[in-house]
């Protein structure tokens, strides 16, 4: 039996001859495609073959069907979905499955944090959501996860006798902080409701003993997972894994109404027989996962020893929901050394070639993928080499001083609702009262301090016209970049 059925039929198919008068356009023929052909090889392009044929995914027990099973095996789900669109598609799935799960009304609750592809779910889906704050480091400006008691807090606000569709948490945080599944699973269980994990940088958890454990085998019900970052798949791969708890039998119908909604009817062979691929290299690629995992501690090692840089992750342990670190993860405090961290990782890819995964104005965060074993001495090298910002301190302070969020306003109207009343835009302090027809987040630490359907009040308005004037601050989702103004719903106004 093959390791890789898909990825194999693929390649057999690839090898026919064959006459090409289907789509995709190219053909896979260098007289209808030359260009295509001159820049990615017509092997990528005779790979490139539309749905439902025989022998890779029509009919039963197809090799598509075979590396589903075999991808649900080896993450320890009750059944896997290979999705083309993302992680952020399945974020959508999720919340719209969560759509038809139980009363229409009862309420989700929600890491606040969550990715933007969820709240476009919540909004999609008619959810009605509560949430639940995660932890905040001020002094880098970032946010981890939800610790136990903090869920059970949110639980017990919820009415009395009401069981929530969904608990939806992040876990790792995209610096690497791995939250405590496994209470957070009990609580959620306890409260008669599924916890949904956004694992979307978690993809190559459990495949090694120096890695932290998959979400599925610590009781998460359903795991998103973004195989593109660290499983090794292609850009815009992704899976969803369903578990084996107690709520199984009553989601995976609704999941699959879900993904038969948000699913492509051109899904992308390539991105299909990456997964197959990815999940075969995690399973089978111990040696590589133990080198990078050495890779990492070797770099983290070299900048502690520079002296000049602060590693994030050395400060976890200030933070009770912070149950362990993704050691792939290399996220470096460059403010300690007077440099903004936007600022480094465009120096560091325009003058020395070395790509950083993200920044915030205190810190940039590189990822080590299995396998991979970078030259750290010429990282080490480049970053001592980032000039020295005189003004880095001071911004920092001010910064951090924004570090406790004022409380969010009611939620007054369902979000999908707010989204598609009709709004209008108004100042910022003619918004104070009213109902905000957009999400607006600020960064730092880019947690949503306004959803759709919340009302704005004075508090969070001063919030965000701070952060918008302070040096490093900026407001996703503002109406206009200076937060002269809001967008709001038009015919809803508190009070």
């Amino acid at each position: 039996m093959s390791s890789t059925p898909y990825a194999d039929a693929l390649a057999r198919h690839a090898a026919r001859d064959t006459v090409r008068l289907n789509v995709p356009g190219h053909a896979a023929d260098p007289g209808a495609a030359p260009a295509l052909v001159r820049y990615f090889g017509q092997d990528l392009l005779l790979k490139d073959v539309p749905p439902l044929l025989d022998g890779l995914d029509k009919g039963e027990d197809n090799p598509l069907a075979e590396s589903l099973r075999l991808a649900a095996h080896a993450f320890g789900a009750r059944r896997t979905w290979f999705l083309t669109n993302g992680a952020s598609q399945a974020n959508r799935i999720a919340a719209l499955a969560l759509a038809g799960y139980r009363a229409a009304l009862d309420p989700i609750v929600v890491q606040r944090s969550a990715h933007s592809s969820f709240a476009d779910g919540i909004v999609l889906g008619g959810l009605s959501p509560r949430f639940v704050q995660p932890s905040i480091d001020g002094w880098f400006g970032i946010n981890h996860g939800v610790a136990p008691a903090r869920l059970e807090q949110s639980l017990a606000q919820l009415d009395s006798g009401v069981a929530p569709k969904g608990v939806y948490v992040i876990s790792p945080s995209y610096f690497g902080a791995v939250a405590d599944i496994a209470a957070l699973a009990e609580i959620a269980h306890r409260a008669g409701a599924p916890l949904i994990v956004d694992a979307a940088w978690g993809a190559h958890f459990g495949f090694h003993e120096a890695l932290p454990e998959n979400p599925l085998r610590l009781g998460a019900d359903l795991v998103v997972s973004s195989t593109h970052k660290l499983g090794g798949s292609l850009t815009q791969s992704a899976m969803l894994h369903l578990g084996h708890g107690p709520f199984a039998d009553e989601l995976e119908p609704l999941i699959d109404r879900a993904f038969a909604l948000e699913q492509s009817t051109s899904e992308s062979s390539l991105l299909l027989a990456s997964l197959d691929l990815a999940r075969d290299a995690l399973q089978h690629g111990r040696d590589g996962i133990a080198a990078a995992v050495a890779a990492a501690d070797d770099l983290r090692d070299r900048i502690r020893r520079g002296g000049r840089f602060r590693i994030v992750s050395d400060a976890f342990e200030r933070f009770d929901d912070i149950h362990a670190a993704d050691p792939l993860r290399v996220s470096i405090d460059v403010a300690s050394g007077g440099v903004r961290g936007t600022h480094a990782r465009e120096l560091l890819m325009k003058e020395d070639g070395i790509f950083f995964e993200i920044a915030t104005e205190s810190c940039i965060v590189g990822v080590i993928a299995p396998g991979a074993v970078p030259d750290a001495s010429r990282i080490v090298r480049a970053l001592h080499d980032l000039p020295v910002d005189p003004g880095v301190a001071r911004e920092r302070d001010a910064l951090s001083a924004m570090a406790t969020l004022p409380e969010p306003g009611p939620l007054v109207l369902l979000p999908r609702e707010a989204f598609f009343r009709p709004s209008e835009t108004v100042a910022l302090d003619d918004a104070i009262g009213r109902v905000s027809s957009a999400a607006i987040a600020a960064y730092p630490p880019g947690i949503p301090n306004v959803l759709p359907g919340e009302v704005i009040t004075r508090e969070v308005a001063e919030f965000l016209r701070h952060v918008a004037a302070t040096p490093g601050g900026f407001v996703r989702g503002a109406a206009d970049p200076a937060l002269a103004t809001l967008s709001v719903v038009r015919d809803a106004s508190i009070g």
